[in-house]
């Protein structure tokens, strides 16, 4: 008696996968908001970023106050401004992604649940890869799209070199990207960059938010598809 052949799992295409795809390919930038002292200016940053804007923004939940300024900025930006939560790390957490009214996860790896737990609490993914066989694996897992990371080791050849035989799989490079080094990125086929702290700098640490909203209108116009 034969053994019939395993199916292959499908990519991801439910609504909440689209529209974080959708909002990663139209703009081009994830937001990384990353700080480690209480009572950073999180919403005001948040709503600078946005006025500015930057239509995918993350928390890290490691961020004192992160998942409070989530909840406090639910239903009070622009409509298609996905907030999400990063450094996810537990299925335990997905629970609280979903209290705040985030849209989407971001996760340094690819651990044992996550996609499910996303997929069922209707969130978008970003799983974190280092090579090609865990960013495929992740995008046939159901990933939203793949967070190649840490990115500066790897650079834009690394995802033309990905992009070339796999060019279905969305790769979104994070970790040491700059504002010179967005087009060298999205030129080689990524779908976004993640940037933290050369958008950011110390705008969670008492720098101009008018600054800010100069630097991140920058970074959106670099990140701008022709």
């Amino acid at each position: 008696m034969s053994t019939p052949a395993p199916q292959e799992t499908l990519p991801a295409t439910a609504p909440h996968h689209e529209t974080l795809r959708a909002a990663l390919r139209d703009h081009g930038l994830v937001a990384i908001l990353r700080s480690s002292l209480p009572g950073a200016p999180l919403v005001e940053t948040v709503r600078t970023l946005a006025d500015a804007g930057v239509r995918c923004i993350e928390i890290t939940l490691p961020t004192p106050g992160g998942l409070a300024a989530l909840a406090e900025l639910r239903g009070t930006l622009p409509p298609e401004c996905l907030l999400g939560v990063g450094t996810v790390t537990e299925t335990a957490h997905i629970e609280q992604v979903t209290s705040v009214g985030a849209r989407f996860v971001v996760s340094p790896c690819n651990f044992p649940g996550l996609l499910p737990a996303c997929n069922d609490a209707g969130l978008g993914s970003l799983p974190g890869a280092f090579t090609a066989t865990e960013a495929w694996a992740a995008w046939q897992a159901g990933a939203s799209a793949v967070k190649l990371f840490p990115a500066e080791p790897l650079g834009p050849r690394t995802v033309a070199a990905l992009h070339a035989p796999l060019p279905q799989l969305p790769l979104v490079p994070t970790g040491g990207i700059g504002l010179d080094d967005i087009r060298p990125y999205l030129d080689a086929g990524a779908l976004a960059v993640g940037i933290g702290s050369p958008l950011l700098k110390d705008a969670l640490t008492g720098g101009s938010q008018k600054e800010l909203h100069a630097r991140a209108a920058e970074f959106v116009a670099r990140c701008a598809r022709a």
